[in-house]
């Protein structure tokens, strides 16, 4: 696993039950590899969002930003959260209706037994690291059609 750059979000790692934090962890990594092999999307800053380590397309800015953590009400249960401004989730629950269990239009919700389906959240991973460029795609080709 690489190591954690930013101390607050090391904190917060540190923070977790150990077994709840290899599995965040295995969502970090997954997000750390899957935007490494997206040509374009660049280094992800790795910083603390409402407390949650957050993923961020700073320097492409092509994607939305992507959060993990434990899910607060459950101490099985964590989640992979995505800005509910998007119509990532909805785009997910179509592609994958009976993969995973989603909470309203913000977040993928693990057990802690779970068999996490890699090549679908890779899938996910990848939708939300290239939100944006989908949509700055879709503007230029609305412009032309004027």
């Amino acid at each position: 696993m690489n190591f954690i750059s930013n101390p607050d979000v090391a904190t917060v790692f540190d923070q977790y039950p150990s077994a709840l934090r290899h599995k965040l962890m295995q969502l970090r990594q997954m997000i750390l590899d899957t935007a490494a092999e997206i040509e374009g999307v660049g280094k992800l800053e790795e910083t603390l969002k409402w407390g949650e380590p957050a993923y961020i397309t700073l320097e492409s800015k092509s994607g939305s930003t992507i959060r993990i953590d434990r899910r607060k009400s459950s101490d099985t249960q964590y989640a992979m959260y995505f800005n509910c401004q998007t119509t990532l989730v909805d785009m997910f629950r179509t592609a994958f209706p009976n993969e995973f269990r989603y909470e309203g239009n913000r977040a993928i919700i693990f057990e802690d037994d779970d068999n996490i389906p890699v090549e679908e959240l890779k899938t996910c991973i990848a939708w939300a690291l290239t939100y944006h460029r989908g949509k700055r795609m879709s503007k230029r080709q609305g412009a032309r059609r004027s």
